[in-house]
């Protein structure tokens, strides 16, 4: 990075750092620190909401998404448009009503403390976990860029994040998410017409787009029913919603966004404008990661692009055996430029015979790249059996660092390192939150001052901050981030959806029922994934119909004495 990209990323990083500070300094009590007292319009309310979700893992692991698997991950978010207009017409007014400070208080009125407390833990459990992810994306440039061990990256890139999310809270949160979503939704458009200007002179968009659909990476829906693929309409539409009104109505850390609009009315248009913006801005980012595998047909593409893990092995005893290796891939390389570009021109003159034959070549060339790529994969593995031999989350930054103009470099950069606070600094304040409200006032100390539980809020931050921090450092041996969140994700959300499903529907269905369902129900998603029943947007699906037949047939086996003291 030069001096020009460094300004740039400081530059950016600083003025949101400081503009949520300045912006919110002072909270005065725990309205105001965790709900912003509830005084923020519908388009903060979007932003908010957008910008916990999109971390750095999105921009980092959704375009290497793009480039080896295509298109086909944006039907994941197909079932987000519908889930929130469910949340819009029913948690919204209902989480408003009782003037929560969490999504979870409302559990005891309806079931008891114990429903409570477990529903809390389970999302403490799995956000705690995720957010650790969250931290060890854009450590992952830091330990490119500069060659910093990532042990320290993790606690610098975690321990910045605590300034702003401690002494702001939530409103501080919400105008630094503001400012990032801006700056982020313009570097990707930029990032993606940088990629297609760099295309040889005669290649365009369109021709790029025709080259990638001929590869395979234009597989935006498939149609098929089939549970055991991750990635089809069904999974997308059943499966997501499923997932996304669970992370959304249900998951503090969104719960806590709209639960700072100023109205019901302004919560319910921030989640709409969501649901309308969430589905185009993935797509994009997706295109943009298409879009890098189009340029690598037309360019010489890294073997293995982690180069930490390279340069590693280039100053080992695989030295000699690596470069060999390197040369055959420069060779596959050259052949396979030469059939894209026979196959751009046989598009254009319309010669089938001409595509056909260039797809062969390019296919033929495909595997033996793979070939290669698994033997360097082997070899990282002999030299160093603890290092990262998955390079999905590294093309897109690879690609920044080694192709891109000085200035775009540092703006990308601060997009990632923006995007990874935003949700970071939400992360934080619901796992603060949740601590606090659910499990510290409701069973520990329940009748102490505002000012002592906005104390206890702040402490609950850097002890969550700490413990996520830790969870980076083991984060490495995930694979694809963006999938490991979502599994992480699916593991919890379903049963989670479920709980409250049976709170807002079934009135019969009490306390100890749920409960008990509940732990049943975890147990059986965590086996179903274990033995990789089907595949893992399912498990939402699994958990939260289970949780509900099972909590309906235990209310009517458990003998009615059992259940007398439960709440209504």
């Amino acid at each position: 990075m030069s001096s020009l990209d460094w300004l740039i990323l400081v530059g950016t990083l600083a003025a949101i750092v400081v503009y949520g500070v300045i912006r919110s300094r002072g909270s005065r009590n725990m309205d105001d620190y965790l709900l912003a007292d509830q005084s923020l319009p519908w388009y903060h309310v979007c932003l908010s909401v957008m910008a916990t979700q999109a971390s750095a893992i999105t921009f980092l692991s959704a375009p290497g998404q793009g480039f080896t698997d295509g298109m086909r991950f944006v039907q994941f978010y197909f079932g987000l448009p519908l889930a929130m207009v469910v949340l819009a017409v029913t948690f919204v007014p209902i989480f408003h009503k009782l003037k929560v400070f969490t999504a979870y208080e409302y559990l005891e009125s309806r079931f008891d403390a114990r429903v409570r407390v477990f529903t809390a833990l389970l999302f403490l459990l799995q956000r705690g976990l995720s957010t650790g992810l969250s931290i060890y994306a854009p450590s992952i440039i830091l330990s490119t860029i500069l060659g910093w061990n990532i042990f320290w990256t993790n606690i610098i890139m975690g321990g910045i994040v605590l300034v702003y999310t401690v002494t702001g809270g939530t409103k501080a949160i919400s105008y630094t998410h503001l400012q990032q979503m801006v700056i982020v939704t313009g570097a990707m458009f930029i990032a993606g017409w940088m990629t297609v200007h760099l295309l040889p002179p005669d290649v365009g968009f369109i021709d790029a787009l025709q080259v990638a659909g001929k590869a395979g990476r234009l597989n935006t829906i498939d149609l098929k029913f089939d549970p055991d693929s991750r990635y089809n309409l069904w999974s997308g539409l059943i499966g997501g919603f499923f997932l996304q009104l669970s992370y959304f109505g249900t998951d503090q850390s969104q719960v806590g966004r709209y639960l700072t609009g100023q109205s019901v009315g302004q919560s319910r248009l921030g989640l709409l404008a969501n649901g309308m913006l969430k589905v185009p801005m993935q797509f994009l980012i997706l295109l943009v990661g298409v879009l890098v595998f189009v340029f690598y047909q037309f360019n010489p593409a890294p073997v293995f692009f982690n180069k930490v893990e390279t340069d590693q092995l280039l100053k080992s005893p695989y030295a000699s055996q690596y470069r060999q290796l390197e040369a055959e891939h420069e060779q596959i390389a050259a052949r396979r430029q030469q059939a894209v570009l026979t196959l751009n021109k046989a598009i254009s003159d319309q010669n089938s015979a001409s595509v056909a034959q260039s797809k062969a070549i390019i296919t033929q060339t495909d595997e033996q790249a793979k070939g290669v790529k698994s033997q360097v994969v082997a070899l990282i593995k002999k030299n160093n059996p603890v290092g990262d031999t998955s390079d999905v989350n590294y093309i897109f930054l690879r690609f920044v660092l080694d192709v891109l103009p000085h200035g775009l470099i540092g703006l990308l950069i601060a997009v990632i390192f923006s995007a990874s606070m935003g949700s970071i600094a939400a992360a934080y304040s619901s796992l603060a939150s949740t601590t606090i409200v659910d499990i510290y006032k409701r069973l520990f100390c329940r009748d102490y001052s505002d000012g002592h539980y906005l104390k206890a809020s702040q402490v609950a931050t850097v002890i969550w901050g700490i413990f996520c921090i830790i969870v980076a450092q083991f984060a490495s041996k995930l694979g694809s981030m963006i999938e490991a969140v979502n599994i992480l994700g699916s593991l919890f959300y379903g049963v989670i959806l479920g709980i409250f499903l049976v709170a807002f529907y079934f009135k019969t269905i009490r306390g100890r029922a749920t409960f008990w369902a509940a732990i049943i129900t975890e147990g059986l998603v965590v086996w179903c994934w274990l033995e990789e029943l089907t595949a893992f947007l399912w498990l939402n699906v699994i958990g939260c119909v289970l949780l509900i037949a099972i909590a309906w047939l235990l209310e009517r086996l458990l003998p009615a004495r059992e259940i007398a003291g439960a709440k209504e």
